[in-house]
């Protein structure tokens, strides 16, 4: 007799009640680490659950947007406190799903909780505006208002902290809200979601249908009772995703990819500059849009970096995040693996001189995941593709550059604009830098990536396309501003034409 215990199965969230697909059909999650490790199953969602899960977000919708914000606030609340108490549970789930190690799983719900709770607080905070009229017996302002049902695609890397960039946004300014997480890492939005539904966020205010790009996220992107939409992913699928909301001009959010550089000027301290090449280039295996993939370094100080940049790197541990002695995990899916190395071959026919790393990683306990070394190419061009593309993997590439003006050309010709980073003693460097640098992110004696929830996230160029997540700007996003004129003076007042200085317009 089999004593085999059944996977356990995880359901669409529609309407306040955990569904099946509608067809039945159930998709596996694998841990990344180890192959063997099924997570579970996850409903396989088609059309017919996106409609189902939109209808039930509009029907939401006309209550909810009429919910006070600060008690919308108190739920977000309730739900952060929720995290708090499972933060160590949740944080092993993502890295089962997820394979990034606990130390940073750990701070992905912490995350999740601080922008929880900061929305929370943006309950009494959507300020809007009074002004004096240039009309007598007038009163003018402006306020924010909600703008109905909300679609967000969230991605794999950061699987509970970007859904909470969007979700708490999106339910403090009132809208109500369908997720499709990504079909790597669903069980994360899952529990986040758990969260929300156990602090008492009615029914259907928060619907979640998990599933794969074309057969879920295609049709809630598109379906032509969702009010907008925001997008975390790639860049050719964020212009997929932006085409289709285009037709009928509805607001969209896309962030999307990066090449992001550290620059390492003469002056600056090579030991500090070489952990956070480090941790920049290798943290999350690579797998972060702010990854430091590019770094350029003064040639005074090229070999110097160098010869510690290799030596750091080359004593990180690969292996399943769950092992506390692990530094770098694995790739998310076979995919992303065979990528990263399909771009070590280019770099190596590209003439770049591969000094560390370069091979997948197979033997012993890795047998059964996708793992690679981390990988350093040195004496790279500008102009090669390992430069410019995003390879999303534990691939970094040096350059050497003459000097400080040299360093920024190469810092802004990519296609990309997330972050960038300088490290150097000189003051009027690090403010040039911080000016010409065309990124939505500058950092300055840090790595790229380490964004805190309150400041406003995102990027230029093919990174973005203006939207921001986070802090207050994304409030911005998630409401439109209604303008209001409440004239009292019990006759008719005509701006710009009755007032003496004012000019017919």
């Amino acid at each position: 007799m089999s004593t085999a215990v059944a996977p356990k199965a995880y359901k669409n969230f529609i309407n306040g009640e955990w569904l099946e697909s509608r067809s039945g059909k159930a998709f596996e999650n694998r841990n990344p680490a180890d192959t063997n490790d099924l997570i579970g199953l996850f409903a396989e969602s088609s059309d017919e659950d996106v409609d189902l899960a939109v209808q039930s977000a509009q029907e939401a919708y006309r209550t909810w947007r009429l919910t006070p914000a600060p008690r919308r606030a108190e739920i977000l609340y309730r739900a952060a406190e929720l995290l708090v108490r499972r933060k160590d549970d949740l944080a092993r789930d993502m890295t089962r799903e997820m394979g990034k190690g606990l130390h940073e799983t750990r701070g992905d719900v912490q995350e999740a909780i601080d922008m929880t709770y900061y929305m929370a607080g943006e309950g009494r905070r959507q300020f809007g505006h009074t002004t004096p009229s240039e009309l007598p017996s007038k009163f003018m302002m402006s306020v924010r208002q909600s703008i109905g049902v909300a679609a967000l695609v969230t991605p794999w890397n950061f699987p509970m902290a970007i859904p909470s960039w969007k979700i708490g946004p999106a339910l403090i300014c009132g809208n109500t809200v369908v997720i499709k997480p990504a079909e790597d890492t669903p069980l994360s939005c899952y529990n986040l979601v758990q969260a929300l539904s156990e602090a008492g966020l009615p029914r259907g205010v928060v619907n979640i249908v998990m599933g794969y790009g074309p057969s879920a996220g295609a049709p809630l992107v598109s379906h032509p009772n969702v009010n907008l939409v925001s997008f975390t992913g790639s860049t050719e699928v964020g212009r997929i995703v932006s085409q289709a909301c285009a037709p009928t001009f509805r607001k969209c959010a896309l962030e999307m990819g990066g090449k992001n550089i550290i620059i390492v000027m003469d002056d600056a301290n090579i030991d500090l500059a070489v952990e956070g090449a480090v941790w920049g280039g290798f943290g999350t295996a690579g797998q972060r849009c702010t990854a430091a993939s590019r770094i350029a370094v003064h040639k005074k100080v090229y070999k110097e970096f160098m010869d510690r940049f290799t030596e750091r790197a080359g004593k990180l541990r690969v292996g399943n995040g769950l092992d506390s002695a692990t530094d770098v995990g694995p790739l998310i899916n076979e995919d992303a693996l065979k990528k990263v190395m399909s771009y070590v071959s280019i770099g190596q026919n590209e003439g770049a001189k591969l000094v560390l790393g370069g091979r997948r990683l197979s033997d012993g306990p890795l047998a059964h995941g996708w793992f690679h070394q981390p990988t350093i190419f040195g004496d790279c061009t500008p102009k090669m593709r390992i430069c410019r593309e995003e390879i999303f993997g534990p691939v970094v590439s040096v350059m050497a550059v003459e000097g400080f003006e040299e360093a920024l050309t190469v810092a802004n010709d990519v296609a990309y604009g997330l972050s960038a980073s300088i490290y150097t003693r000189n003051v009027n460097w690090a403010f040039q830098a911080m000016r010409d640098i065309y990124t939505g992110i500058v950092y300055v004696n840090a790595p790229t990536i380490g964004a805190e929830i309150h400041l406003p996230f995102g990027g230029t160029k093919q990174t973005g396309n203006g939207h921001r997540e986070a802090a207050d700007a994304a409030l911005d996003f998630y409401s439109e501003w209604k303008t209001l004129y409440i004239d009292h003076s019990d006759r008719l007042q005509r701006a710009q034409i009755d007032t003496e200085t004012g000019a017919g317009a």
